[in-house]
């Protein structure tokens, strides 16, 4: 795993493909994770989730539409914690927010770390794609910072015209 400081490669094609689940899930928010080595530095795959926010399964947020919230149905999540002890395991989470800014709200914040708030929930890096009616405008990649105890940005990339 990356050390803390240390933004995970996301190759290309694989941002790419991030970018395109956004825009085909625009004006809903998207999710899923990208894996890769669980030694390595860098992503390898990606896995689309479909967002089950309508299901009302939301920790935090269950009264909001996809359009302002996701969530990973029972499965999904079931798959995400079974890749953790994988050879590829999930590295990154992603989801969109299709108010065009990349940034991690606080319900974001909230359902990313640990319910007793010592730690992420899970061992992964998040990223985070503002998209519009236009384009990706923005995307933004964060992990958690022990000293400060919290997340923190570490990486903004270009959006796309897509």
């Amino acid at each position: 795993m990356a050390n803390f400081g240390e933004p995970l490669e996301i190759p290309p094609e694989i941002m790419d493909a991030v970018f395109r689940q956004a825009r085909d899930s625009y004006p809903a928010e998207c999710c899923g994770w990208l894996s890769g080595p669980a030694s390595g530095f860098s992503v390898s795959a990606i896995r689309p989730v479909l967002n089950d926010q309508a299901s009302g399964n939301h920790p935090t947020a269950a009264e909001r539409t996809a359009e302002s919230a996701y969530v990973f149905s029972t499965a999904d999540l079931l798959d995400l914690n079974n890749s953790l002890d994988s050879d590829n395991p999930a590295r990154i989470i992603y989801h969109s927010h299709p108010n065009g800014r990349a940034y991690l709200s606080e319900t974001d914040r909230t359902v990313a770390t640990s319910p007793w708030g010592d730690g992420p929930a899970y061992p992964v890096q998040q990223l985070v794609v503002g998209i519009d009616a236009e384009r990706v405008v923005e995307a933004a990649l964060f992990d958690w910072d022990y000293d400060a105890g919290e997340f923190v940005e570490l990486l903004r990339l270009a959006g796309a015209d897509i």
